[in-house]
């Protein structure tokens, strides 16, 4: 790794301060005494050997989990493996050995299989700087790739798709099969899932070259913008796909962790009730009428029971089931926790969350089993308000913290303000969740403006936002 090309006008030390700077702006907070760590680091290792270098100032500046990913990214774009096309021993081999001619993709393909089956990882990495190079920079043969402004254009979906390293997974078994006497299935797949991974291993590697080759010409903060992936806690509910969402249930139970230890600092510092004036006076008589020894209340904490009102209906669906999951792993805190789901009209699935009860598909069985829809089973909160308050207002008490989950799209039916007003009158406390940008409440279908008028309305767009106003809404 040449360091002088790449270090600041500040030498490796303005380097690594632009190295932090990065984390910090994609969210990883790294503070002063990380910095001198990764300092320390930077002087005691080879700079040479990346992997050391790479865990040393991982364990220097991360602090919490889930932000592993975003510092390997970043770590890739500012302590790179080469510059330029870098030095390998693979060459790409051509039509008829002509210099500059077509690239041979069949022969190409013969020598990616040899070091797939092989598992040869430095030739693997040579191997994909010499794919970008030949398949994937603007002007090579057949890519109809082009460069723009004068710059390089780089493109690891051209490249892959040329080679198509996905497609020699049967090759490769075949041959590794040749050498064995008879069948094993369990030895087969267990074969199979390894091959699959290191075909994932060397797209990775063509991926992360096309986007060193394209840092250097752009420039690292322009790349990062895109590059580099959203921590955990920082994914949006509403545009989340499947495994983000995977992802941000496994963050449930440390979310939880934190959060009870925050309110368990909370109760310690608020021991003291509201000062007890009577006491108070009643003391200060043996000092001549001066409040030497103020009196407070006793305080009397008691746990509230929580009602919560969820839409499942779309998009919204991920955001109440990480919700609830996260009320589920807090649920001690609570005396008691009702649930009702609702779409077209609401229904109880306190059942489907009770203690022990197994939540790995839990909203797939609140949609089969409850009944949701009366008739389009498209969102009508004013129904689902009304027949909540119909057959189970008696949930909602002077003890009930209610707690309303969902975006407030009404499809443009009745939002029911006359029967939410009634509800959230009733009950002790009363705020709504919504996933939905503020900027986006009361556009098209939204009542959420109007909703906002009868009770506070939170923004809870991500992991991190939702922890936030839990953990103000907890009980102390």
């Amino acid at each position: 790794m040449d360091t002088a090309r790449i270090a600041s006008d500040h030498g490796m030390p303005g380097h690594l301060v632009d190295f932090v700077a990065a984390l910090r702006r994609h969210g990883v907070a790294v503070g002063p005494g990380e910095t001198i760590d990764a300092a320390r680091v930077l002087a005691a290792l080879d700079l040479l050997h990346r992997e050391h270098l790479r865990e040393g100032l991982a364990a220097a500046v991360l602090r919490r989990s889930g932000q592993r990913q975003v510092f390997d990214t970043l770590f890739e774009l500012y302590f790179p493996a080469a510059l330029g096309g870098g030095v390998g021993e693979v060459e790409v081999p051509r039509v008829d050995d002509a210099d500059g001619g077509p690239v041979d993709i069949d022969a190409l393909r013969d020598i990616l299989a040899d070091l797939l089956r092989d598992g040869d990882t430095a030739a693997l990495e040579d191997l994909a700087r010499a794919v970008v190079d030949a398949l994937g920079s603007a002007g090579a043969a057949g890519t109809g790739i082009r460069g723009t402004g004068g710059q390089p254009s780089w493109s690891a979906y051209q490249a892959l798709r040329m080679l198509s390293p996905e497609t020699l997974l049967a090759r490769i078994m075949d041959d590794l099969r040749s050498g064995e006497d008879g069948e094993n299935a369990f030895a087969d797949e267990v074969l199979r899932r390894e091959i699959r991974d290191r075909i994932a291993a060397f797209r990775k590697m063509i991926t992360d070259e096309v986007r060193r080759r394209t840092a250097e010409t752009r420039g690292r903060d322009q790349v990062a913008k895109t590059a580099v992936p959203k921590q955990t806690e920082q994914v949006e509910f509403l545009s989340a796909y499947a495994e983000q969402l995977t992802a941000l249930r496994r963050t449930v139970h440390p979310l939880a962790r934190r959060l009870a230890s925050r309110l368990a600092v909370r109760r310690k510092h608020a021991k003291r009730g509201t000062l007890d004036m009577r006491r108070t006076l009643r003391r200060s008589m043996s000092t001549g009428g001066v409040p030497m020894r103020p009196a407070y209340r006793t305080r009397r904490p008691g746990r509230p029971e929580l009602v919560i009102l969820c839409d499942v209906s779309g998009s919204v669906a991920g955001f109440s089931h990480f919700t609830l999951l996260l009320v589920q792993a807090l649920r001690e805190q609570f005396s008691k926790v009702r649930v009702f789901a609702f779409v077209e009209r609401a229904d109880e699935v306190t059942h489907l969350f009770e203690p022990g009860a197994e939540l790995s598909g839990v909203m797939q069985r609140v949609l089969r089993e409850a009944e949701l829809v009366a008739f389009d089973g498209h969102s009508d909160y004013g129904s689902s308000f009304g027949g909540f308050a119909e057959h189970w207002g008696e949930a909602i008490t002077s003890k009930t913290s209610l707690l309303i989950l969902g975006d407030g799209r009404t499809n443009y039916r009745d939002p029911n303000l006359t029967v939410l007003r009634r509800i959230t009158g009733a009950a002790r406390h009363a705020h709504w969740l919504n996933p939905e940008p503020r900027r986006q409440w009361g556009s098209g279908d939204s009542a959420a403006l109007r909703y906002a008028d009868v009770l506070p309305m939170h923004e809870c767009r991500t992991a991190a936002q939702l922890a936030d106003v839990v953990e103000a809404l907890l009980p102390v």
